[in-house]
């Protein structure tokens, strides 16, 4: 169904510059340009004066040019106005003052040298940007800027600039934001009224939402506030009905694949489990039990997601539902990122099962089944009885890694398989694995011990059910954190070392966490020698030196822990010798053991009471909390200590006293998510992709969410093909076929 918005933008701006649009932007059709919104507006008369900008601030200023210099970044030396055109693919710093006559403002562009040309002394312009302050001078960050007293306007260009709001694309210097305004004009004047609308009209008229010509005219040409705020949401419930609709029709898919159902039986494993207990359930783990049985008795495969933070009791829960099925007489698989983990859940099932796990064995219990384990590092003797037991069955409960994926890998008869930190696993390596069950699917319980917002929950895993863990079993011990400003004030790194001695004193043990290995130079000593060098101006500047490394701390450290008993661990050790390592800290034969984040996730070690974790501020806010539940996890306080370079006041060390200020991973996932960016938080930023998502946020529109989520599931409950609705399932079909929403792969 071809309409206006899918035909080419040269049709309506030439092919020179819809040349520029597609080498730019990536904008080829009319529908791309006309959904490339407006980062923010420009309201005519709202100018902020130069004696009332604020720090923080996002301002917009008129100025008149005062001086203007451009510098080689690399040569520091700088360059003639005469040259600047010389110097337009080099590295340059282009600082233009502005002055409203009484207030001067400063301004830096980079890699912009040709700015010079157009912003001579006495130039008229508006300036837009974030306030800030640098060495006592008020700076606008990442300036936008447009010449007002230009002498050959255009009667268009006249009447552009008459109306009351100005929209403020995101643009180039190859495609300024006054041509991308120029282009949508052209393309809104000459479009057909008669376009083709992805939102149903039942829906529009229910949800008192704009229709797609009238939304496209507001959202890039309004004359008030409420025509910019009713534009924008009828495009973020568009963007929100999209998306749902994608995720439930996958929900439609996987509710009618057949799967074994696996009622919970008596008499068997996991009575005889639940009996030995030596704790009692939590409420929210009997509960998360209760949902997933329920799920396992179903014909048709489970698809949950059970989130819970560090030591909320998921294994428990995961070990229950496996043991159910097993009773049934299935097999389940639980799929580990690394080594690491794999082994270590292979040991605490084992651990927890006890005679249990010891089927055929002297000393096996009556109802017993085996626990079995295959990594890529096992000899060849170990990996054949290992895939011989999962493929006769006798192994009831198969622990692993990618090994599992292999072609040669069978089993008997698979019926849950169970994913840790699901983020780590892409959906076709989970088909991969659900193939194995032969005709029926497999049920799947995925978890993660990363806390995630209900609104990430229903965008990014939106086809699974969701349950979420929140209370710590009884006996956790709290955790007390802290931020060490070890540059700020170094005789608190030297107090944390001391600390750690007393800890060892008291027959505890302790992590020091590093961000590198530091095998990756010649010299890790090359580096920094002093464990508090680094970034000297905060944030977003360049780091003065590389993140700090375990082989570097450990040489620093050698004296100052002299005496402990210290070894080091990464990901770059044989297997063999990394279990040694781990074994020994466990046994409680390592005092202090220097680490990479190889040890956040599966490591428990309840006599370790403390953790300095390095270069804290290169990590994410998750990631410290991750790390931070490996401490406290007996009867001992915990102790965590934030290592940083930063100064107090800078946004990185905010986050760092944020992770210090409180143990609630959900309420940390947020303050993580507020500060990045949607494409990070879809997970499509690291690949380089761009989100489908331009005016829906997964944090802020909730309520609009979770109304297109019961939309979309209604829409296709009664038309899972959407043979009524040909424009949604047209726009539903481009969104699949585009690389932006690849963060739906995630599921």
């Amino acid at each position: 169904m071809k309409t206006d918005m899918d035909r080419k933008l040269r049709d309506f701006v030439g092919a020179k510059t819809a040349k520029t649009f597609a080498d730019v932007l990536e904008i080829e059709t009319v529908g791309e340009l006309l959904r490339h919104y407006p980062r923010r507006y420009l309201k005519k008369g709202e100018l902020t004066p130069f004696d009332e900008l604020e720090v923080g601030d996002q301002a917009t200023v008129n100025g008149r040019v005062k001086k203007v210099t451009v510098r080689s970044l690399d040569t520091k030396a700088e360059i003639p106005l005469t040259d600047v055109q010389k110097w337009t693919r080099r590295k340059t710093l282009t600082k233009v003052v502005v002055t409203d006559g009484r207030h001067d403002l400063e301004l830096a562009f980079f890699n912009q040298p040709w700015l010079a040309t157009k912003l001579t002394p006495g130039t008229a312009a508006l300036f837009w940007g974030e306030v800030t302050m640098f060495r006592d001078i008020m700076q606008l960050k990442g300036p936008g800027t447009e010449i007002l007293d230009d002498e050959d306007l255009t009667e268009a260009e006249i009447e552009r600039r008459a109306r009351p709001f100005r929209p403020l694309y995101p643009a180039t210097a190859k495609l300024p934001t006054a041509t991308i305004e120029r282009s949508i004009k052209i393309v809104l004047d000459n479009l057909s009224e008669e376009l083709e609308d992805p939102v149903p009209e039942l829906i529009r008229r229910k949800e008192k939402l704009l229709g797609l010509v009238d939304a496209l005219q507001k959202v890039h040409l309004p004359e008030t506030e409420k025509d910019i705020s009713a534009a924008q949401n009828r495009f973020r419930f568009e963007e929100a009905l999209v998306m749902q609709t994608i995720l439930a029709q996958r929900r439609a898919v996987t509710d009618a694949l057949k799967a074994v159902a696996r009622p919970r039986t008596s008499g068997g494993l996991l009575d005889e489990f639940d009996k030995r207990l030596p704790f009692s359930l939590t409420a929210g783990q009997a509960e998360v039990g209760e949902e997933i049985f329920a799920d396992l008795e179903r014909p048709h495969p489970m698809h949950r997601l059970l989130q819970g933070e560090v030591g909320s009791g998921k294994t428990v829960v995961a070990l229950r539902a496996m043991l159910s099925v097993v009773d049934n007489g299935g097999q389940a698989v639980l799929l580990a990122p690394t080594e690491v983990l794999a082994t270590q859940h292979h040991k605490t099932l084992t651990r927890m099962l006890g005679d249990l796990a010891e089927q055929g064995m002297l000393g096996g219990a009556e109802h017993a089944t085996k626990v079995g384990l295959l990594t890529g590092s096992l000899n060849a003797a170990a990996r054949r009885t290992a895939m011989l037991d999962a493929a006769s069955g006798a192994a009831g409960i198969v622990v692993g890694t990618h090994a599992l994926l292999e072609d040669k890998v069978q089993f008997a008869d698979l019926g849950l398989v169970v994913v840790d930190e699901q983020h780590r696993f892409g959906v076709e390596q989970r088909a991969a694995l659900s193939a194995k069950s032969g005709e029926n699917t497999p049920h799947v319980l995925v978890m993660t011990a990363t806390p995630i917002p209900r609104t990430v929950a229903m965008t990014v895993f939106g086809d699974l059910a969701v349950s979420t863990l929140t209370e710590l079993p009884a006996g956790r011990s709290p955790i007390q954190s802290s931020v060490v400003p070890a540059k700020q004030k170094p005789d608190w790194l030297d107090r944390a070392w001391a600390r750690v001695r007393e800890e060892v004193g008291k027959g505890h043990q302790a992590y020091v966490v590093c961000p590198r290995i530091g095998d990756d130079v010649k010299n890790a000593a090359d580096e920094e020698g002093d464990l508090a060098a680094g970034d000297e101006e905060g944030d977003g500047k360049k780091q003065a030196r590389p993140p700090i490394s375990v082989l570097q701390v450990s040489e620093a450290l050698a004296e100052i822990l002299h005496g402990l008993r210290v070894e080091i661990l990464h990901g770059r050790l044989p297997a063999d010798e990394k279990d040694a390592v781990m074994t020994r800290f466990a046994a409680g034969e390592v005092d202090v053991l220097i680490a990479t984040t190889v040890i956040e996730v599966g490591v428990d070690v309840p006599n370790a009471s403390t953790m300095v974790i390095m270069d804290a501020d290169r990590f994410g806010i998750s990631q410290l909390h991750q790390l931070r539940g490996r401490v406290g996890r007996g009867k001992v306080p915990g102790l965590c200590l934030l290592v940083t370079d930063l100064w107090d006041g800078t946004k990185s060390y905010g986050r760092l006293a944020a992770v210090a200020s409180t143990t609630d991973g959900f309420e940390l996932s947020r303050i993580d998510l507020e500060t990045r960016r949607e494409g990070d938080v879809l997970g499509v930023a690291q690949s380089g992709k761009r989100s489908s998502l331009k005016l829906l946020s997964v944090l802020r529109d909730e309520e609009i969410i979770f109304t297109a989520r019961h939309v979309a599931q209604s829409l296709i409950s009664v038309d899972p093909g959407l043979a009524d609705y040909p424009a949604l399932r047209s726009f539903v079909q481009s969104a699949l076929e585009s690389e932006s929403t690849e963060y739906l792969e995630k599921t």
